[in-house]
């Protein structure tokens, strides 16, 4: 097992810089932390290059179910730990994992959440934990939706990115194939001639359209749905932010 305790090693060098996107792409990894992430990416037999960990959070590894290969074990030291960390207090534990290869996704079954071009990070990340948790096939993000490899992003999804499908594609074509398939697709937004939620019956197989949080979903992308929908506001507040009204409404088709 290798050792690095400095901050200006070439190798931690390189790894820190996976925090941009710039870097993320040419390497093709990206850095996930924390005991859990980690474990997770272990159960999912997930391609990996190294993980680093402190000496207390190494004895923590070992006593996970896990055949972990030495070769790529790194120690380091706590300064290290501090340095690569994208929180304010370390989880000590770090994983370089392979990002995931972009393909065409035909789209014949399921459920799925298509997110229009959502740009806050905590937002992505905690839609794509509930629509895991409601046990939704995937999500489909477009082009301009935040990085899903972004920190904040990881931190938010907390392990669901090891367990649905994720895929970046225009969203015109993800909703022309679903069509295609006979999934209705409909368009969350607050329009004058959008539906009450309440006024459609769970389906067995849907796309939901969640809107960018300034702008909501473009008038070309909401043009294509096969329906409108909103979820009444009762009280005096002008919007609900863009994370919880998907969680109402993923697990109302749930």
């Amino acid at each position: 097992m290798e050792e690095r305790t400095s901050v200006n090693n070439p190798q931690i060098k390189a790894i820190s810089k996976l925090e941009k996107k710039k870097y993320r792409e040419e390497t093709g990894y990206y850095l996930i932390e924390g005991f859990h992430l980690v474990e997770e990416a272990l159960k999912s037999h997930v391609k990996y290059r190294e993980i680093l960990a402190t000496e207390k959070a190494l004895a923590q590894l070992s006593s996970l179910p896990f055949d972990l290969d030495d070769d790529k074990l790194i120690k380091i030291s706590d300064n290290v730990a501090k340095h690569l960390s994208s929180t304010k207090n370390s989880q000590d534990v770090f994983m370089t994992v392979k990002m995931q290869q972009p393909g065409q996704f035909t789209f014949t079954y399921g459920k799925w959440v298509l997110l229009a071009d959502l740009a806050d990070p905590g937002n992505v990340g905690t839609i794509i934990r509930t629509a895991d948790a409601a046990g939704f096939d995937g999500v489909i993000l477009s082009p301009q939706t935040v990085d899903l490899y972004n920190p904040k992003v990881q931190r938010s999804m907390q392990g669901s990115q090891f367990h649905i499908s994720l895929i970046k594609q225009d969203l015109a074509d993800a909703i022309g194939q679903l069509q295609n398939a006979d999934i209705p697709v409909y368009a969350s937004m607050l329009d004058q001639n959008a539906k009450q939620l309440n006024d459609f019956a769970p389906v067995p197989q849907l796309g939901l359209i969640i809107g960018n949080e300034a702008h909501g979903v473009s008038t070309d992308i909401a043009a294509l749905a096969d329906e409108k929908l909103y979820i009444p506001i009762k009280g005096q507040a002008e919007s609900l932010n863009a994370a919880v009204a998907a969680g109402i409404m993923i697990y109302h088709f749930s």
